[in-house]
């Protein structure tokens, strides 16, 4: 089974996808009857990146200003949305409907 039907077995998952390190989307997997697209996965993709390296930059510089330890590496990123909400770490996320689903579980999945 692959990584990204593993991400599909997860309640509530209406996409999975996979992405490079620029945000171009390299593989998906979508539900029957979900209104994504690969267009819209795309984006979401981009969404990540960009804000996976803002929030690094952001954690580092509290870092080295402060002193304080523990805000870097960051370890993914979560889009909450109304419907639906996105988690994504490395180079992999899934869609989930908030009415059924396991942020926690999100992650460990995304780990693995």
């Amino acid at each position: 089974m692959s990584s990204l039907e593993k991400l599909m077995d997860l309640q509530g998952a209406a996409a999975a996808f996979e992405f490079s390190d620029t945000g171009e989307l390299t593989d998906h997997c979508i539900s029957d009857g979900s209104d994504l697209t690969p267009d819209a996965l795309d984006l979401l993709a981009h969404v990540f990146v960009a804000n996976i390296a803002i929030a690094t930059m952001q954690a580092r510089g509290w870092e080295k200003t402060t002193g304080q330890g523990g805000f870097y590496p960051v370890q993914g990123f979560t889009l909450v949305g109304l419907e639906w909400s996105a988690v994504g770490n490395g180079h992999r996320g899934v869609v989930l409907r908030n009415s059924d689903c396991d942020f926690e579980a999100a992650y460990a999945a995304l780990d693995s």
